[in-house]
């Protein structure tokens, strides 16, 4: 799967590596609900660092249709619960 984090680029993931990532990204989730300023900074950082982790970027002039789009780091609230407004950032 082709993941874009927001400002950053394109990674490559397997499916392993987009299941790991759900587990974070409920995480997150949870964090936004409860509107926990803490929880969310350190939610969102694990997540980005994890994808960062276990992707393979893209060059940057390679555009592929996303899978999945993440946050950019330093994401509000506000703006994260905007991307979850559809049951999370990843699907599955």
């Amino acid at each position: 799967m082709i993941i874009r984090i927001m400002g950053e680029g394109q990674l490559q993931l397997d499916e392993k590596a987009v299941e790991e990532l759900n587990l974070l990204d409920s995480k997150l989730e949870a964090a936004v609900e409860g509107s926990d300023e803490a929880a969310f900074g350190l939610a969102l950082q694990a997540l980005l660092d994890r994808a960062r982790a276990l992707g393979t970027a893209l060059p940057p002039d390679a555009i592929e249709p996303s899978g999945l789009i993440l946050p950019r780091e330093g994401a509000t609230i506000a703006e994260v619960r905007e991307l979850l407004s559809d049951g999370g950032l990843i699907p599955g």
